[in-house]
């Protein structure tokens, strides 16, 4: 299970938590016959299935807006390869790997793949797919490259 799931679970849930864990000791403290267990089980397993419920959607959201802030990442840094297209520096490795340096960016990539890895201000944003505006942003930091 995911430890973000947990945490964001017990932040929203730590009173209903608390107070379980109270009626918890009380019970196992002050009664003292059978029914004590069955009163702790009860409360044990009402907090699970309590727990059960509320962590799906809280897995759910958390998953929704890595998604959301992904796509966000993606698009802003899309957007900055079709302005720092001018600044951009291609350097070519010798093995058939090449990378590209921009203030904001930089991909990685080999000749003849389709996709390419892209650091964005310093943090690795994944392999993405060559579309055309990373191939326009390619082709431009080659001419920068040979015109200099």
């Amino acid at each position: 299970m995911d430890t973000q799931v947990w945490m964001e679970f017990l932040k929203q849930n730590w009173l209903v938590i608390a107070i379980a864990l109270i009626i918890l000791f009380v019970v196992l403290n002050v009664v003292r016959t059978v029914i004590k267990w069955a009163i702790a089980v009860l409360i044990i397993v009402g907090l699970l299935v309590y727990s059960g419920i509320s962590l799906d959607k809280i897995g759910e959201v958390v998953t929704t807006v890595k998604d959301e802030t992904i796509d966000t990442v993606k698009t802003e840094a899309l957007n900055l390869m079709i302005k720092e297209a001018k600044e951009a520096k291609y350097t070519s490795n010798g093995d058939g790997t090449y990378s590209i340096t921009a203030p904001n960016l930089e991909l990685k990539g080999s000749s003849g793949s389709s996709e390419v890895e892209v650091t964005f201000r310093g943090v690795a944003v994944g392999k993405w797919d060559i579309n055309d505006t990373i191939r326009t942003f390619i082709n431009d930091a080659k001419n920068n490259t040979d015109s200099k």
